[in-house]
């Protein structure tokens, strides 16, 4: 099993929270960035470094992912992607993605896009919060837990 990371948009607070656990859980972490990404040294924890480019970096996370694995990223077409070939899917803010969410989610993404193009100001996400923080690490804890529950 291997926990694939969107790095791009992934908060640094997460990927601390990710590379703590990764050590203590044994189990490989793998961030994907199209820039430079600091890592602490652990055979749990690479990077690959992806060319810039629109998607490069979720595209890569689609074509390495295997089933059972848990991809941590907050865009929803590769969350999508991912789930149909039997991943899981965790989002920075602590919000499971699953076959019975992603199709809704999906549509209101899309919504909100075709209200930008018409020229609505809809905003950008909020700050991450404390809670959202504890949230994801409760959840990636929970994940981890099982899946040692089940070796």
């Amino acid at each position: 099993m291997t926990i694939w990371v969107d790095a791009d948009a992934c908060p640094k607070v997460i990927r601390e929270i990710l590379f703590r656990a990764a050590v203590r859980a044994r189990e490989a972490v793998v961030l994907v960035a199209n820039q430079p990404l600091r890592v602490p040294p652990s055979p749990f924890i690479r990077t690959i470094h992806v060319a810039a480019g629109f998607d490069v970096a979720d595209n890569e996370i689609a074509k390495r992912v295997a089933a059972g694995d848990l991809v941590i990223t907050c865009d929803l077409p590769l969350a999508a992607e991912v789930i149909e070939k039997g991943a899981r899917v965790l989002s920075h803010r602590g919000e499971w993605y699953s076959a019975e969410n992603i199709r809704p989610l999906l549509n209101m993404r899309d919504f909100m896009d075709n209200l930008r193009a018409s020229g609505v100001q809809t905003g950008g996400p909020p700050a991450m919060t404390q809670a959202e923080r504890q949230v994801f690490a409760g959840h990636l804890d929970r994940f981890l837990a099982d899946l040692a529950d089940r070796a």
